[in-house]
């Protein structure tokens, strides 16, 4: 039996990257999948038709997860449509590195409102479903600078450092409702968007990694199938690492 057979989860912003990492590799598992994206439609559309190549039910949202009154109409519509919600993965997140002496607070604003705040918003407009059902597992995405910071990227760290303290927060107050919540902290993770690094860059970042390469989309779709799985029943409140031992 496939582990997330029956299932339905919720990931933010898997149009690419992560994201639709994360969703092939629910899909391939039996989940159905709800997922978000910001502006291509015809982006989502593709990614929707692969999804349902697995012989899952897939449907892409246009949302803002940043915006409070969006994510609960989104996660109503969700539940609407699928009945149910198992498994709900904050993903979604942007950039805006710069140093502090140059930093705008729009730069500041618009991190923690996509980052940070969307988290507590699908979190929140979840958390209903989720006890209802009296079974869950929430997994926001982290980062490993979100632990131990990174230069030029204060607002970064700051919004992936408060995804940890919350969920940690959260894991507490819902673990005796039988709703599980977890962090995982990618390290240099090859995306479309570190691709365009160029191959100088990321050979330097993988000098620095102890497994001496870049991780995959799949090396953090794999963590989060463990933590949306049965296998993770009595993990909570915690965060997984997925960096190749850059946080040794």
């Amino acid at each position: 039996m496939k582990l997330l057979e029956g299932k339905v989860a919720v990931i933010t912003g898997a149009t690419r990257g992560i994201g639709k990492g994360i969703a092939m590799k629910f899909a391939e598992q039996g989940a159905n999948i709800a997922f978000t994206y910001v502006s291509s439609a015809e982006k989502a559309k593709e990614v929707e038709n692969q999804l349902k190549e697995f012989n899952v039910k897939a449907i892409g949202y246009q949302s803002n997860a940043g915006d409070f009154n969006q994510a609960q109409e989104l996660v109503d519509s969700i539940v609407s449509e699928f009945g149910q919600i198992d498994v709900l993965i904050n993903n979604a997140g942007i950039t805006k590195d710069g140093l502090l002496m140059r930093m705008s607070e729009q730069d500041w604003d618009d991190i923690m409102a996509v980052n940070l705040k969307s988290v507590f918003n699908m979190t929140k407009a979840s958390l209903r479903t989720f006890l209802k059902q009296r079974n869950g597992s929430i997994i926001n995405m982290s980062s490993i600078v979100g632990v131990q910071g990174n230069a030029g990227q204060s607002n970064y760290s700051a919004s992936k450092a408060g995804i940890i303290g919350f969920s940690k927060s959260i894991a507490k107050e819902i673990g005796s409702r039988n709703i599980r919540c977890n962090v995982i902290a990618p390290g240099f993770i090859e995306t479309e968007m570190t691709a365009a690094l160029g191959e100088d860059v990321i050979s330097k970042w993988a000098e620095n990694i102890p497994l001496k390469r870049p991780g995959s989309t799949d090396d953090i779709a794999n963590a989060c199938l463990y933590l949306s799985s049965d296998m993770s029943n009595y993990v909570t409140g915690q965060v997984l690492s997925v960096c190749g031992g850059m946080l040794s």
